[in-house]
């Protein structure tokens, strides 16, 4: 089983902050469950997580109120958001982003690179949030925004007046009240058969059965929301949080609100995207941690955001 943080990130990239933008002059309306906080136990009550994402140990965590978007910010909604802002993504910027191989829409001359590594992901020249499999393809206004860097999702809540949700409070709200439980609706994957998250079916890398509905990202609102009304807190697209990335975090975080470490390199996503499977990244799991840089960009990862 593979157990690298990339098997379904796209490879780390570094660069430049992007700057950011002044507040809206009317601030975007954001559909926002409000929630009252208070006790949880954070972490893998199963011990399936891979030992290098720091799953464990379960703690108690205490979180004051906050309000937490429905759903992943939208390509519409980022849209009225580079519109108004003059914001350039990293990905404009930098001329390319990383595209899963499968839902590549560009001629062989856009393909940058591919890294052994990790070889189904493609540096894609022209692919950005507007054109997220690459120049040959639009983006959809009710999909989530894809290629945006952990800095871009920032340069977006100032201009908002939002905030990215700590690692703690992702987690809390993605358990919609269900405590110790694998996943965000209980413990069976696929209770009564049904597909309730857009993850990987078949062989990855090479196969997918397309047995969701889905190649890549679905609608926002496509699956049943959680117990707190939140849609997709499983799979579609990974999330960031506002939080360094330590796998040892765990073991000494504060009970009361966690910000995460000081510092780091990497920035936490959670939640996992369609890329998935439990055959080498089942990080759809509500307890699933990953990380990647803040300049990286991919077709796979959004975000969604808080306020309180």
């Amino acid at each position: 089983m593979e157990t690298s943080m990339d098997c379904c990130a796209s490879v780390p990239r570094t660069g430049a902050p992007c700057p950011l933008p002044a507040t809206a002059a009317t601030p975007p309306v954001h559909a926002q469950v409000p929630l009252e906080g208070g006790e949880f136990e954070m972490g893998d009550a199963f011990g399936e997580g891979y030992p290098a994402d720091g799953e464990q140990p379960v703690h108690t965590v205490r979180l004051a109120p906050f309000a937490i978007d429905v759903t992943t910010v939208t390509v519409a909604m980022f849209r009225t958001f580079a519109e108004d802002s003059g914001h350039l993504t990293v990905a404009e910027r930098e001329g390319s982003s990383a595209v899963f191989h499968l839902a590549v829409a560009a001629e062989r001359a856009d393909i940058a690179a591919v890294d052994p590594a990790v070889p189904w992901w493609l540096e894609v020249r022209g692919a950005d949030w507007r054109h997220p499999h690459g120049p040959l393809s639009d983006a959809e206004p009710d999909h989530p925004v894809v290629h945006v860097a952990w800095d871009d999702a920032m340069a977006y809540c100032a201009w908002a007046g939002r905030r990215l949700p700590t690692e703690a409070e992702w987690e809390y709200a993605a358990r919609g009240g269900l405590e110790g439980r694998r996943f965000a609706w209980g413990d069976e994957l696929t209770p009564d058969d049904r597909w309730l998250c857009n993850i990987w079916q078949g062989r990855f890398p090479h196969e997918n059965t397309g047995a969701d509905g889905w190649l890549a990202t679905a609608p926002v609102r496509t699956y049943p929301p959680n117990g707190f009304g939140l849609y997709e807190v499983a799979g579609n697209v990974w999330e960031w949080c506002a939080d360094w990335f330590a796998p040892d975090y765990y073991t000494h975080a504060p009970t009361a609100d966690p910000q995460g470490p000081r510092r780091g390199e990497r920035r936490v996503m959670r939640g996992g995207s369609y890329l998935c499977h439990h055959s080498y990244c089942h990080r759809y799991r509500v307890a699933a941690r990953s990380a990647n840089t803040p300049a990286s960009s991919s077709g796979n990862c959004g975000f969604r955001t808080v306020a309180g």
